[in-house]
C-alpha cells in the first residue's frame, strides 16, 4: 500500500451558558501517501468541557491529526456574562451566548474554510423579562442556527462512506433556552450533535 484514503475530524466545542458547541473541524482525501515501513502520527481530538458557571465559555474541541492533517478543535459556545457573549472561532464555530441587555443579538465564532461553518447569533428578546436563547454551533455542512424566537439548531454535518456505508459527522450543537422561552433548547446538527439545554 502506497496510499490511503483519510477521513479526520476534531473534538467539538463544549456548550457554553446558552451558546451551542461547534462541530470539530472535517477533512477527509484520498491518495495520502505512506510507506511500507513508515509511521504516520495519529491524534484524536477529545471534545471541549461545557460551561458550568455563566461566566465562562465553553472549551474548545482538540485537534485531530493524522500525519500533516491536521483538524482544528470545534468553537466553544458563548455565555452569559459580560465579554464572553460570542461564540469562540475553530474548526466549526460556537454559537452566540444569551445577552443581558434588552433585544440585542450576540455573535457566533467563525468556522475554518475548509474544515466547518461558523455559529449562529444568541438573542434576548425583550429587556423585562423575555427568553434568553443561544444560537447553536456550526457544523461541517452549514452554519449553527440563529436565536430568534427559538433556540438555534447545530449545524449539519457530512456523510462520509469511508468506513463501508455512509456515516454522519460534524454535526454542531443546538443553542440553549431559559425557562422564559420555549423551554427547548435548539437541536443538535445531523452527525453528532447534541440538544441544547
Amino acid at each position: 500500500v502506497s496510499q490511503v484514503d483519510y477521513l479526520v475530524v476534531a473534538g467539538g466545542g463544549g456548550g457554553g451558558w446558552f451558546g451551542g458547541g461547534g462541530a470539530g473541524g472535517y477533512l477527509t482525501g484520498t491518495g495520502y501517501p505512506v510507506g511500507s515501513n513508515s509511521a504516520i502520527s495519529v491524534v484524536v481530538g477529545a471534545g471541549g468541557a461545557g460551561a458550568s458557571p455563566q461566566n465562562v465559555r465553553g472549551a474548545n474541541g482538540s485537534n485531530s491529526v493524522f500525519g500533516t492533517v491536521v483538524a482544528l478543535g470545534g468553537g466553544g459556545g458563548g455565555s452569559f456574562s459580560p465579554g464572553l457573549h460570542a461564540g469562540n472561532s475553530g474548526g466549526s464555530g460556537g454559537g452566540g451566548g444569551g445577552s443581558p441587555g434588552g433585544n440585542s443579538d450576540t455573535p457566533g465564532g467563525a468556522g475554518t474554510p475548509g474544515q466547518g461553518f461558523g455559529g449562529g447569533t444568541g438573542r434576548l428578546n425583550d429587556p423585562g423579562g423575555g427568553p434568553v436563547l443561544g444560537g447553536g454551533g456550526g457544523g461541517a455542512n452549514g452554519a449553527g442556527g440563529n436565536a430568534n424566537p427559538a433556540a438555534g439548531a447545530g449545524g449539519s454535518g457530512i456523510a462520509n462512506p469511508i468506513s463501508g456505508t455512509p456515516v454522519t459527522y460534524a454535526g454542531g450543537g443546538g443553542g440553549g433556552s431559559d425557562s422564559r422561552g420555549p423551554g427547548v433548547g435548539g437541536p443538535g446538527g445531523s452527525g453528532g450533535g447534541g440538544v441544547g439545554g
